[in-house]
């Protein structure tokens, strides 16, 4: 592989961005199966819920343990262990016969799983000047509705052509060990890369310099300030609001969505032309968060003003999941739901560059971690929640209760995510 001339950090951005798909096609095979798995084993609404809150129990618990583990070990030996071991988690899932190990290799999955958001997020801080850092985010994070969208595709018709379910995750777990590959010969730090040009890292070090030049030094390199620290700044709290408020609604789309279909009457192979359409309207908000906000700080706007712009936005067009939950024509419901995800997707791509805008290289992966796990943990509670109102009532509550839950994201947002008299000190950044 040759010298890529002051570009080589958007080769590093496609890696996390397939990375990103991969796993996310890895989760969404058995979400995309749901129908077919219910009726074979006869589960509740419940019992698939307990399969997904297997998945996100070690997903939660992971995510401040991976992001530590990568602050202390590094972004590309942390990505390479996280990688391997979900793609080993997802092939053996073929071998799953019941609720039991359904949940068990879930909770595998999911441990594996749980490095991606905090690694991707600390290749960022290392690779990107902050004027860029939105489409970073937004490039790696799209590889979510990318992954889900594909999955749609691509399961049902290894469901439909290798005769069942099995081999599908057998086939999906391959596509991380082949990722590994790439990623093991093109990551180094910018610092001691061979094949990046001395403009393109003399241009990564000189914005690192003056993301720096309101403060103190930042900590020596590898060092993470303890967890005392961080919890300490109404920043970090910020973080945690953005992403523990906001994850659970696109997880509630991504793994109920077949089966909320379903409840309206609509068979899947039916509606597969529709049923990407929101996957795909979350890519181009991804990509509109992250290049929007871009666009406002080239204009004189600061990083933390450019960046609470999109989350405010992003949670007032999430409101559209309301009218959605009163439509039974197909065609206005999804167009109601890509409304919505095109916003959350926006405000996402935001609450993701966060951790990256505001905190030191040392700190970027723990609380990314931390972050990711408040996520973790609003999504088991609302699974379950949702498992238990959809049996018992039905979707309507859950959508209207999802649609809300952003706007409160937001406002934590607003009041938390400010300098302060830590700021440019060491740990956390002017913003």
């Amino acid at each position: 592989m040759g010298v890529v001339k002051g570009r080589y950090r958007w080769w590093i951005g496609a890696l996390l961005l397939f990375s990103t798909m991969i796993n996310y096609l890895d989760r969404q095979t058995f979400s995309v199966l749901g129908p077919h798995l219910k009726e074979e084993f006869h589960w509740t609404n419940e019992s698939f819920a307990l399969v997904i809150i297997s998945f996100r129990l070690a997903y939660t618990v992971g995510q401040p343990v991976m992001g530590r583990f990568l602050d202390r070990i590094g972004t590309r030996d942390g990505l390479s262990l996280g990688v391997l071991w979900y793609s080993l988690a997802a092939m053996l899932t073929s071998f799953a016969s019941g609720l039991r190990s359904f949940c068990a290799f879930r909770f595998l999955l999911g441990a594996g799983e749980a490095a991606n958001w905090p690694g991707a997020t600390k290749a960022v801080a290392e690779w990107f000047p902050r004027r860029e850092r939105g489409w970073a985010v937004a490039l790696f994070d799209s590889g979510s509705s990318f992954g889900a969208a594909i999955a749609v595709v691509l399961v049902p018709f290894l469901y439909a052509k290798l005769g069942g379910w099995r081999p599908a995750f057998l086939v999906t777990g391959t596509l991380g060990v082949l990722w590994l590959v790439l990623w093991r010969r093109s990551y180094y730090p910018p610092e001691t890369h061979p094949r990046v040009s001395a403009e393109e890292r003399q241009m990564l070090l000189a914005d690192r310099a003056a993301e720096h030049a309101q403060g103190a030094a930042p900590r020596e390199p590898g060092r993470a300030p303890g967890w005392g620290t961080l919890l300490a700044l109404p920043q970090t709290w910020g973080v945690i609001a953005a992403r523990g408020l906001s994850d659970p609604v696109w997880f509630m789309i991504t793994d109920w969505f077949a089966i909320y279909l379903a409840s309206k009457g609509f068979a899947i192979e039916d509606t597969a032309t529709g049923f990407w359409v929101p996957f795909l309207a979350a890519d181009l908000g991804n990509f509109f968060g992250g290049g929007f906000s871009s666009f406002l700080i080239r204009r004189g706007w600061s990083v933390g003003r450019a960046r609470k712009a999109l989350i405010v936005g992003g949670a007032l067009g999430v409101l559209m999941l309301i009218p959605a939950a009163y439509m039974s024509s197909f065609v206005p419901l999804v167009a109601c739901f890509a409304v919505a995800t095109f916003s959350y997707a926006a405000l996402s791509t935001m609450a993701l560059a966060l951790p990256a805008d505001l905190f030191e290289s040392g700190a970027v992966g723990s609380v990314a971690g931390v972050a990711g796990a408040a996520a973790g943990a609003g999504t088991i509670v609302s699974t379950f929640l949702i498992g238990v109102v959809a049996d018992r009532f039905s979707f309507k509550p859950i959508l209207i209760t999802a649609s809300m839950v952003p706007l409160l994201a937001a406002g934590l947002v607003l009041i938390l995510v400010r300098n302060d008299a830590r700021s440019g000190r060491g740990v956390v950044k002017v913003i």
